[in-house]
């Protein structure tokens, strides 16, 4: 749900939209209006004019006014630090719930809740902390994105493939496959019939693949994470 700045606590998985409210930039708030957030973006030195650009896919701006670590990264280390305000960009502040109910998950858009419970804010911000400085493998919208780094960083759970997981991307994929397991009811149901069938498969599929009812998860330390 939307979120007012003044409301934000530390540890909270934050997002905002990008696109159009095609896709989400999602992050963790750590306090002194810092996010860490995980990037595609290139290296950059930061310090920010009313002119300068802003690079939407990944959150970083070309120079921040505010504060001068805004945009902190170590070199081949996608994990960046930014203010708040350059994380938002042109885009609205929203919380990413966690420990909702699997009817709640199934009625809410991808990428904005899980069922899997947040472990303590101290916990999830010594994790991002962690990996700002030893980052968290190769950027990759599908199978290592920001939502991907955001989970792990509340929930420390990460697949035994490890494989993490992203709402946002099953919401996705999960579309296609319930329509191809739909495609039998075709012969024997109407049009209406076989779209209800579609959308009840798509709902279970993607809940199935939801961080918080995988079976095939497994706490990871930060220390041991390998991407």
């Amino acid at each position: 749900h939307r979120l007012r700045k003044d409301n934000i606590k530390h540890g909270d998985h934050i997002y905002t939209w990008r696109g159009c409210y095609a896709y989400s930039h999602q992050g963790i708030y750590v306090g002194g209006s810092k996010v860490i957030h995980f990037t595609g973006g290139s290296n950059r030195n930061l310090s920010f004019s009313s002119s300068s650009s802003y690079n939407l896919t990944s959150g970083i701006p070309s120079s921040c006014p505010t504060y001068p670590d805004c945009g902190f990264r170590l070199p081949n280390n996608g994990v960046t630090l930014s203010c708040l305000n350059c994380f938002l960009g042109t885009g609205s502040l929203f919380l990413y719930a966690y420990g909702v109910s699997k009817y709640a998950f199934m009625v809410k858009r991808g990428g904005t809740c899980t069922t899997a419970q947040s472990d303590p804010s101290e916990t999830v911000i010594q994790r991002a902390d962690h990996l700002l400085l030893n980052g968290f493998g190769n950027y990759d919208a599908i199978i290592n994105n920001c939502e991907h780094f955001a989970l792990y960083c509340k929930t420390g759970l990460q697949g035994k493939d490890g494989r993490g997981g992203s709402a946002q991307i099953s919401s996705i994929t999960c579309g296609p496959v319930a329509a191809l397991v739909s495609l039998p009811f075709a012969l024997v149901m109407p049009a209406v019939g076989v779209a209800s069938v579609t959308a009840v498969l798509y709902n279970i599929i993607r809940c199935a693949d939801d961080t918080g009812a995988r079976t095939d998860t497994i706490n990871v330390p930060v220390e041991e994470l390998t991407r």
